[in-house]
Parts: C-alpha cells; structure tokens; sequence
C-alpha cells in the first residue's frame, strides 16, 4: 500500500511535470514563429499545438522516456521518493519561468535535478551519456541558428525565386519526415520510418531504397507546395509555415514527454504498467499545459525576440524540426525553448541586429544555465534531506 502511494505521489508529480513543459516548452515553441508572422492566433496556436503534442508523446516518446529514467545516473536506480523530489524540484523551476515569462531551458532543468536525485542516492555520473547530451546542446543554437540564418538570407535574396525556393525547402522537409521513425510504422514495441518500411516491404539494396523513397517523398511536397505557392505566394508561405509548426509541434510532444514521465520508469516494473499507457497520461499533462497556459510564452517568444515575417519564420522551423527528430531518434533530452530561440535569432539577425533583443537574449541564456545548476543542487540537497527524516 506504501508503494501504491509514492507512486499515485510520483505520478501526480509527474503530471505536474507535463503540465509545466506544455505551458513553458513544447506548448508555446513550436507555433511561436507562425504566431509572430500573423499566420496563426495565440489561442489556436495553443489549442492545436496541444493536440499534436499529445500525438507526438504517443507515436515517437519511448525513446527519451527511457533515456531520462534509466541513462543518465549509473548504478542505481531511483526510487520512488527520489523521483518523486526531481520530477517537484524541475517542475517548480519550470512553472517559475512560465510565470515570469522567460523560457527555462525545461531539457536542462530535468536533466539537472535527475542527476541530481541519482548523485545524492550514491549512483555514479554517466560520463558518456552527458557527453553525448552536452554536445548536442552546445551544437544547437549554432547548427539551428546558422542554418536559420543561412536559409533566411536565401529567401530574401533577390536573386532566387521564391516560386522555387520555397518548394525546394519543403522538398528538404519531405526528406527528414521519410526518414522519421513513428510506432505505428514498426512491429510491436518498436519504431520504423518510410523509408525502412520501404526496405522492408521490396526486399531490394537497403541503400537504393532508402533514396528512392526519401526522393519520392521530397518530390511530392516540393510539387504539393509548389502549386499552392504557385496560385498565390503569400497564401503558400502561411500554408508551408504552419505544416512546420505542426511537425514541430508532434516532435516536441516526442522529445519533451520524456522529461516529465521518464523518473517514473524505474517505478514501474512492479506494476506492470504498459509504457504506452505511461505515454499517454504524459501526453495528456502536455496538452493541458498547452491549452492553459502556453498563450502567454507563445506571446512571449513570437513577439520579444524577433519581429518575423513568413519566410524568417520558416528558416527558423525547418533546423528546429531537424534538430528535434535527431535528439528524438537519439534518446537525447533537448530544449526545444534553446532550439526555437536560437532559430529565431539565427533568422532575424538575416534581417539586421536591431531585430533581435540583446538583453532578452542575455537574461534567457543565464535562465538556461542557472536553471541546470539551480535543479542539480536543490534536487541534491532536498533528497537528501528527505532521506534523512525519512
């Protein structure tokens, strides 16, 4: 009965979690762009944002889940009060930043108070795993960010047509989703993409298949973009901006899932609770999140960082998509706040530096890192309080 209680404690906790992720992270990020281009309202962005998160946390979570519960502290595993003190240390971090309107880096916070839980429980750092996390959270606002800036240049030149250039990108796009894994493509317990659903159905060179595929796909978004951009210009920019904001949207539901649910894994396995079920009560604290309390960070980020148009909007969400599905397929908690910033930056400075916010971007980088030390430390100080009495 004990056990039956933390754990109801650790869930309640952990939908907290997902609650604060889908107000402050994967709630307000993903449509910022296309709100701060005028292709979509708060509100709607909000609500449909949420619908897709939830998808995202059922088809493509497992893999991060897993990672955050079991990866990152070696030789124990965590207890139910132990999760119980890292999911309430990182929430309430997250849910202070969505209320003072400043986008706590929700990967960092996590990451920091699970080691930190793990650390005071007498587990070892998992040197290879933080390596891993670390170079891609330090690769981020550059890859994202040039890529951005790089792909915002490129639509504004005049020298390239946007009837081109515009289904061209998408044609990118179309590369990456064939390329993405979901489990409704795969055997049970497992994921597969289009393109090894492909190699699996023809039977012919892995190699040449995959091409194949990833070209066909790339093809009809470019030709489906193509003709919508045809008929009217600005009318396919909003279209092509908000089918990112979506797949951004299902990414971030993926990858941002695993921060809120993934302490509770180790509890699990005396209950024998499916992980799919896990998934969805994760997806659901997301979407609420979403819907109550992502308007006013989505407001926030679409309009304190950068004054986007439609195409510095869509150089900032296709790197965010990319970065998002690799992190997913990699089982790495990532920031989708740092990777939708960064992004922004990277495709307003395109335009010229008085587009972006100096000082909002200083004070947002010291939340970040001031977030993952503030999380190691408190969740490693009130754990081992707690121990104490306990």
């Amino acid at each position: 009965m004990a056990s039956l209680a933390i754990l109801v404690i650790a869930a309640g906790a952990s939908l907290f979690m997902a609650w604060a992720i889908g107000a402050g992270s994967s709630g307000s990020t993903p449509f910022a762009p296309a709100v701060g281009a005028n292709a979509i309202s708060v509100m709607r962005a909000g609500f449909v944002v949420g619908i897709l998160g939830l998808a995202g946390a059922v088809f493509q979570g497992a893999n991060v889940t897993e990672a955050v519960g079991e990866e990152l502290i070696l030789g124990v595993t965590l207890s139910p009060t132990a999760a119980v003190v890292g999911l309430l240390t990182a929430a309430i971090l997250v849910a202070i930043g969505v209320f003072a309107g400043y986008p706590i880096a929700t990967a960092f916070t996590v990451t920091g108070a699970v080691v930190g839980v793990g650390l005071a429980l007498g587990g070892d750092p998992a040197w290879s795993k933080y390596r891993q996390i670390g170079a891609l959270w330090l690769a981020v606002p550059f890859v994202g960010g040039g890529i951005a800036y790089a792909t915002a240049r490129l639509l504004r030149s005049e020298r390239v047509s946007e009837r081109l250039a515009v289904p061209a990108l998408a044609g990118v796009v179309g590369v990456i989703l064939a390329n993405v894994q979901f489990v409704f493509l795969g055997p049970p317990g497992e994921q597969a993409s289009l393109v090894s659903s492909g190699v699996t159905a023809t039977g012919g060179p892995p190699l040449v298949v995959r091409a194949l595929v990833s070209l066909a796909v790339a093809a009809l978004a470019a030709l489906v973009l193509w003709w919508d951009v045809r008929a009217d210009s600005a009318r396919g920019q909003r279209h092509f901006l908000l089918v990112l904001g979506g797949l951004v949207a299902f990414s971030a539901g993926g990858s941002q899932v695993g921060l809120a649910i993934g302490p509770l894994v180790p509890l699990l396995d005396p209950f024998e609770l499916p992980i799919i079920a896990v998934l969805v009560g994760g997806g659901l604290g997301l979407l609420i999140g979403s819907w109550t309390g992502a308007p006013r960070m989505i407001k926030a980020i679409s309009q304190d960082y950068s004054s986007l148009g439609p195409r510095r909007s869509i150089a900032a969400l296709i790197p965010s998509f990319a970065i998002a599905q690799t992190a997913v397929f990699f089982g790495i908690p990532v920031s989708f706040n740092e990777i939708i910033v960064s992004a922004i930056v990277g495709s307003g400075y395109a335009a010229g530096n008085s587009a972006v916010s100096r000082e909002k971007m200083l004070k947002t980088v010291a939340a970040w890192v001031g977030s993952l030390v503030l999380a190691l430390g408190i969740s490693y100080g009130v754990f081992v309080a707690v121990d104490a009495v306990l």
